[in-house]
């Protein structure tokens, strides 16, 4: 399937969980097509991009070790997505690789994902955190971030000013997931 027919596909999707599996499974099963999702989804001013998300995420959801001889690409682009429904699902990969990581059994991820690749994933994490995005990427992000942290030890300092900082102003959602975070970090 070229570019073309796969953008032509992703017309299809919408936010019903059995359009998204049904195209995340489609890429699954050709595997050729993952650079072709990810040109897409990283036409980010493109109405398409956000639906190439949608799709990358669940793909990501059910096969994350898909996406490793993708990394560098993925992770060199994150920070281009802007629009609102397309940032949620890329900062939610951020948290599939990081929990992976972090994960307590033997994975791929623990020895594909590299120090490059964590910065990318860092730097995206706080943009989602200091910019004016909806509560899931910041919640997604802050959980990275927390995770993280135990790796590098300046990223908790940071974190926690950002949290109390936005805490007052935030919705109820942050609150809850700041507070949670917050007594994590201060154990």
């Amino acid at each position: 399937m070229t570019t073309e027919a796969l953008y032509q596909e992703l017309t299809y999707v919408n936010h019903s969980r059995e359009k998204r599996l049904y195209y995340a499974n489609l890429v699954i099963n050709d595997i050729s097509l993952i650079p072709k999702l990810l040109d897409i989804l990283f036409m980010v001013d493109d109405k398409i991009s956000p639906r190439a998300a949608w799709v990358f995420e669940f793909m990501c959801g059910e096969k994350l070790e898909a996406i490793i001889p993708f990394l560098d690409s993925f992770t060199k682009n994150i920070h281009k997505v802007h629009l609102d429904s397309a940032v949620r699902p890329v900062a939610k990969v951020c948290e599939y690789l990081v929990k992976a990581l972090y994960s307590k059994h033997d994975n791929a991820i623990k020895k594909a994902l590299r120090h490059k690749h964590k910065e990318k994933i860092i730097e995206a994490c706080f943009d989602w955190m200091i910019n004016d995005e909806k509560i899931a990427p910041k919640a997604y992000a802050m959980n990275s971030l927390f995770l993280l942290g135990s790796d590098y030890d300046w990223i908790h300092p940071e974190l926690v000013l950002i949290l109390e900082r936005d805490y007052q102003m935030q919705s109820s959602g942050f609150k809850a997931r700041a507070g949670h975070i917050l007594k994590k970090i201060k154990r």
